[in-house]
């Protein structure tokens, strides 16, 4: 029997554990998305590429297994290039399929002829061209291997039509297996002791988590958090590790605990801007450093104990050793209780705020509070996710869905998208900024095509707030490009079949989330806030 390289490519995908490819058709991946209905892939698609890369990174945080992308030549590829680059700053395991011209138009300028995976490499752990037929299944299981390597990275495949269109005999195509590891990757006895040696020593244990676990695997950093005492931060994918209302859940007071730790067990963290650079730790403290990636310890900041290894994995071990004995210091009751006192000053600030204009903190709290700890969340904005996200109470790893490093706008519903493939049981939301929703907000159409609910919620100052802050204490008589106005977004989604509000008072909020989850539709609630004018704390902290 004959098959066609376009239903090799699908084959090899659903042996990979794919079951859904996001997409913006095209002519020049016909063959390749022919190839998944004959498999029986889902395919999802968008009305912009950047979108489908987007959503392709989210499938793969929320399931563990490799998130795909199609899309067409030329602009279709170039589309995708800045969500690849999320991903690729984000650590995400994610593969972006291109079409490509015929191989016997190469360079004769055949239609949106293009060479894509030179665009790709520096943003990419493996980018190139699918030349043989025969050898899909393989070119398939390489970029598998690539992407799923270390910390994880996305990686591109660009495959010429004439070679999705191909006919070959079935019996003739070796299918690879075991092409890549499968363990997680712990620490021996020897590290594992030196690791609990230190922090034996100590009398001011933080943990600061970056790194989360993959889906549907043990996650036991709140256990060690509870052995250590320990006042615990998460950022990123960490997110959701330990449950909301934890008592050693810090969201206020990561600085002041830095600054007097004498122990810091740092766990797939980057020392990068959103963490200042590891300038705020205690100089003499004692740095334990966990991390996939080897080039990611002591840079920025050094490590006294280095260790290349999954970081959710050794803390498993380290819970698991019996070598650890559950203690609270006074140290660490102070730290917390620091931290309870802004919360509650926050809290009782957005209490007495009036109801109209809306304060940031009182729309931040009622949105958590609509939310609770059992969504999925995808942050999407500068400032007023900065705000949200110390109001959300979401206890899994991994469902607040914020792009990461890059700081991409655009991501919210993309992600949103992804979410509710995967967990349609689920409610899933979108905090936007208003600036961000000008991105990928017209992806609502896809929303209401394919019938997925997801309920996003707007806080609406209608400015670039962080830029507009930055811009006016430089050159505070020459403010230019930062006022949007408040537009009507919402009667943008009514208008493409959803359910849009608008909220101009603050205990109409919660309200208006209820209606807009009982309505059963793609939704979204504007609400207008007050122009704080403040610079944003980074929203992954």
């Amino acid at each position: 029997m004959k098959i066609h390289g376009g239903q090799i490519m699908a084959r090899a995908l659903k042996a990979e554990g794919v079951d859904v490819v996001f997409t913006l058709s095209g002519g020049h991946i016909v063959g390749f998305l022919d190839g998944c209905v004959q498999e029986g892939i889902r395919i999802v698609d968008v009305r912009h590429e950047q979108a489908a890369a987007h959503a392709a990174e989210a499938y793969t945080r929320l399931t563990g297994r490799l998130g795909v992308a199609a899309v067409t030549a030329g602009p279709g590829v170039t589309d995708s290039v800045t969500a690849v680059a999320n991903a690729w700053f984000a650590h995400t395991p994610m593969l972006l399929i291109g079409g490509r011209h015929f191989i016997r138009q190469e360079l004769k300028g055949g239609l949106q002829e293009m060479d894509h995976p030179a665009l790709f490499g520096p943003i990419t752990a493996w980018s190139a061209t699918a030349w043989q037929v025969d050898r899909l299944a393989d070119y398939i299981a390489t970029a598998s291997r690539h992407a799923f390597s270390g910390r994880g990275a996305p990686v591109f495949l660009d495959v010429p039509m004439d070679v999705q269109f191909d006919m070959i005999d079935e019996e003739s195509i070796a299918w690879p297996t075991h092409y890549r590891a499968g363990q997680e990757q712990g620490v021996d006895a020897a590290t594992l002791a030196a690791i609990q040696k230190v922090i034996g020593e100590s009398e001011r244990p933080v943990i600061f988590a970056g790194a989360g676990s993959i889906p549907g695997s043990e996650n036991r950093l709140a256990e060690l958090a509870e052995l250590l005492g320990a006042p615990t931060y998460l950022n990123s994918r960490a997110r959701g590790s330990l449950p909301f209302g934890h008592p050693l859940l810090g969201n206020h007071s990561r600085s002041l605990a830095m600054a007097e730790c004498d122990l810091l067990v740092a766990l797939g963290v980057d020392w990068d801007f959103r963490t200042n650079y590891g300038e705020k730790v205690n100089p003499t403290a004692t740095v334990v450093h966990v991390d996939l990636e080897p080039s990611r310890i002591g840079w920025n900041r050094g490590a006294h104990l280095g260790v290349v290894a999954d970081p959710i994995r050794v803390v498993g071990q380290l819970v698991d050793s019996g070598g650890l004995a559950a203690t609270r210091s006074p140290w660490a009751e102070r730290v917390m209780a620091s931290d309870r006192e802004r919360q509650a000053a926050l809290a009782a600030e957005a209490a007495k705020a009036p109801n109209t204009p809306v304060n940031a903190h009182r729309f931040a709290s009622e949105v958590g509070r609509f939310f609770g700890t059992d969504s999925i969340v995808s942050v999407d904005g500068g400032d007023i996710v900065s705000t949200t996200a110390r109001w959300l109470q979401i206890s899994t790893p991994g469902h607040v869905l914020d792009p990461g490093p890059f700081g991409t706008l655009g991501t919210g519903v993309p992600f949103a998208l992804a979410a509710k493939v995967v967990h349609p049981e689920k409610l899933v939301g979108i905090v936007f900024g208003d600036g961000a929703f000008g991105f990928n907000g017209f992806e609502y159409d896809t929303l209401v095509r394919l019938g997925l609910p997801v309920v996003g919620v707007m806080g609406n100052d209608g400015v670039w707030g962080n830029i507009k802050t930055f811009h006016r204490m430089l050159y505070p008589d020459r403010v230019v490009a930062a006022d949007l106005g408040r537009r009507p977004y919402h009667e943008v989604v009514r208008a493409l079949g959803g359910h849009g509000e608008l909220v101009t008072d603050a205990s109409q909020i919660s309200p208006a989330l209820s209606r807009a989850r009982a309505s059963g539709l793609p939704a979204l609630v504007n609400v207008h806030i007050e122009e704080t004018m403040r610079m944003s704390s980074n929203y992954s902290q």
